[in-house]
């Protein structure tokens, strides 16, 4: 088992691991790509607290509404043409989508999709988790063998920095095809707007 958010969005990941495996299971979480471009953001600038603001990275061209697509904020969101790249290797069957939104307001139901897709019996449930305010996110109650409950690191469930509607609308706009392709290529829609 492995896991890193790279693999996804990484142009020759899927021939290499096909040549590891063509067997292996993929899991992918995916969540609304415009939250997920202002998350990534935020945790750019807390590390790097002088960069331009999203709003400026997000554009080439604010005035015509030019987006950069090639910021990867937003280039990591193109799902459709990363999961094209992976299904070019691997049938749907193998791939795993993992609802992000859902994942943090039922996340037995996530896992339980999660488990029968690995072929696990249902172990994992409701009475795993609990809901952290502080954080925003379910955390898992006390782990076997630990004496604390475990949550989302520190990096996790920051407030996202605010960004102007106009310039969220218009990335809903730019990503609304991409969605498209992407529900009918996983088979699944997700209800981003």
């Amino acid at each position: 088992m492995e896991k890193t958010p790279r693999y996804f969005v990484t142009v020759d990941t899927p021939a290499r691991v096909h040549a590891m495996s063509q067997d292996v299971k993929l899991i992918v979480v995916v969540r609304d790509p415009v939250s997920r471009a202002i998350s990534d953001y935020t945790q750019i600038i807390s590390k790097t607290p002088d960069i331009p603001s999203f709003e400026s990275l997000a554009f080439k061209n604010r005035t015509t509404g030019q987006i950069d697509s090639l910021w990867s904020p937003l280039w990591i969101g193109l799902y459709a043409q990363h999961m094209e790249r992976w299904l070019a290797w691997f049938p749907r069957s193998q791939i795993h989508l993992v609802n992000g939104e859902r994942l943090i307001s039922d996340p037995a139901g996530e896992l339980g999709k999660v488990q029968d897709f690995l072929g696990l019996q249902r172990i994992v449930t409701d009475k795993h988790f609990y809901f952290n305010k502080t954080k925003g996110f379910p955390c898992l109650k006390k782990p076997e063998g630990s004496s604390k409950p475990h949550c989302l690191g520190k990096t996790k469930g920051r407030t996202h920095v605010t960004i102007d509607p106009e310039v969220i609308q218009k990335l809903r706009d730019f990503y609304k095809p991409h969605n498209q392709r992407f529900y009918q290529l996983a088979g699944q829609n997700f209800g981003w707007h």
